[in-house]
């Protein structure tokens, strides 16, 4: 029940954040995740918090396995995250035995994680591999 009623209230959130990342205007402790649907093979965009660390990309999915973006990179794990301006791809990798609570406290902008841990019904941590920058 808590997951249906955050779900209704950050719709309208992320549509405006991911405007935001898109056309570049958000704030640095956001980025954009880019995953492939699971059904239509399209790509989908969601604003995630910014857990960028050299070429590993760290995110705590508040609501886990319930999330379509984790639906997502469970059949399609190959991905696309876009940082300030600069777009990167990478392999992301579920990781359920992970601590979400202490690895939520290790990512870049810990007011962004601590409203997660605040929110979350589900955590799951995620790692994206992502490839070198050329």
């Amino acid at each position: 029940m808590k997951y249906r009623l955050l779900r209704l209230g950050l719709r309208g959130g992320n549509r405006v954040l991911r405007w935001a990342l898109e056309h570049e205007v958000a704030p640095a402790a956001f980025a954009l995740l880019e995953t492939t649907g699971r059904r239509t093979g399209l790509p989908r965009r969601t604003p995630v918090g910014n857990g960028l660390a050299g070429d590993t990309f760290w995110l705590v999915a508040a609501h886990g396995a319930q999330a379509d973006f984790v639906r997502n990179l469970h059949a399609h794990p190959a991905v696309r995250v876009k940082v300030g301006t600069v777009w990167r791809s990478g392999t992301a990798t579920l990781l359920p035995e992970d601590d979400t609570d202490l690895r939520s406290r290790t990512l870049p902008y810990p007011w962004d994680a601590a409203i997660g841990r605040a929110i979350a019904t589900t955590p799951l941590t995620v790692r994206i591999d992502l490839e070198p920058r050329g």
